[in-house]
């Protein structure tokens, strides 16, 4: 098969800035890879390069270049250096994505149930860092909507107010008829993590993602190993791109959960090794979106489809932006549609 790339860079507009402890997102970059063939002049394949500014490890110079020499390689060999890539995991992400399509010949790129358009995939519904009435807001659009899994982003305003927040929907909602997942972004400081996660205990919550910045794994570990609330790794994972790294990684902090993002993570095939690693060790995890296009969001919503993977996923992203690309992917409720009948 002769294959050829074409890459279209484009600026994604978010509907209304995206609040998290590490800062505000208004746009993004994208890159889509188109893949065609002479050979099979009919079909074609589109993948999404997504790193995100100031977290993806392969947020560095010479990107493109990067992205260019790769699509290259692919052309000339027909095969995705996977090794070559572990360091641009938003770079094998769309490679992998866009030959999947391509090879079949269509958005759905499993048959599931899921792709069939017959079951949808329970999803969190996420609650962005802004001011205390904007996030309660949130928290209430977002049960009225019927979700049954409610994540906040915290560390942004004071942190009794979040509390606040997170107290007035248990007054209202026990942890059986709401699941409530807090995300820190890294916020706390080491010295008063403890504190604050046994304060947020009080409120029965599901998990809390990185409650201290990455990097710090003696820290992070004494916090998995004794945090009354479940410990889930987001960034910490990123950059942890070898197989060795991954095993070392979960066998130190032995975190409670993982929470995957293919485009920061290692692409489908890094994320498989985080998934094999963690299910040796008992350790949980699902499967989140990282602010990609549709295209992003729909080829991780198809993968996610092909695990038996109960817990609510992080894949409702898909209405963030006002020039989205257009796939039918559909939340009803709380769960992630696609092709609904």
């Amino acid at each position: 098969m002769h294959y050829k790339i074409e890459v279209y860079p484009r600026d994604l507009h978010f509907k209304k800035p995206a609040g998290t402890s590490r800062g505000t997102y208004t746009e993004r970059k994208s890159w889509f890879l188109v893949l065609s063939s002479k050979d099979d002049p009919d079909r074609w394949g589109v993948g999404e390069c997504a790193p995100l500014p100031n977290l993806s490890c392969d947020d560095v110079p010479g990107y493109e270049e990067m992205l260019a020499k790769a699509c290259q390689n692919f052309t000339n060999t027909g095969k995705i250096d996977i090794d070559g890539l572990r360091d641009y995991p938003s770079i094998l992400f769309g490679l992998e994505t866009a030959l999947l399509h391509f090879e079949a010949n269509s958005f759905n790129m499993w048959d599931t149930p899921f792709s069939r358009g017959e079951a949808g995939i329970p999803i969190n519904g996420l609650i962005w860092m802004g001011s205390y009435e904007d996030m309660s807001r949130q928290v209430a659009d977002k049960i009225e909507s019927g979700f049954r899994c409610i994540k906040l982003k915290i560390g942004a305003i004071d942190f009794d107010k979040e509390l606040e927040i997170l107290r007035l929907i248990r007054e209202q909602f026990s942890s059986e008829e709401i699941e409530l997942r807090v995300d820190a972004n890294g916020a706390f400081s080491p010295n008063e993590a403890m504190t604050k996660l046994n304060r947020l205990a009080e409120l029965d919550l599901h998990s809390i993602e990185q409650p201290i910045r990455a990097g710090q794994w003696e820290d992070m570990a004494l916090l998995a190993a004794s945090s009354p609330v479940p410990i889930a790794l987001d960034e910490e994972l990123i950059g942890c791109n070898t197989p060795e790294k991954k095993k070392e990684l979960l066998s130190f902090i032995n975190p409670q959960y993982i929470i995957l993002k293919p485009s920061l993570h290692g692409g489908l095939y890094g994320c498989s090794e985080w998934i094999k690693e963690a299910q040796e060790r008992q350790i949980g995890w699902w499967i989140t979106s990282a602010l990609e296009s549709n295209v992003g969001l729909n080829a991780i919503a198809q993968w996610c489809a092909t695990f038996d993977n109960p817990l609510p996923q992080g894949l409702g992203t898909g209405g963030l932006f006002t020039n989205n690309i257009d796939i039918p992917l559909v939340v009803k409720g709380d769960r992630l549609w696609s092709n609904p009948k």
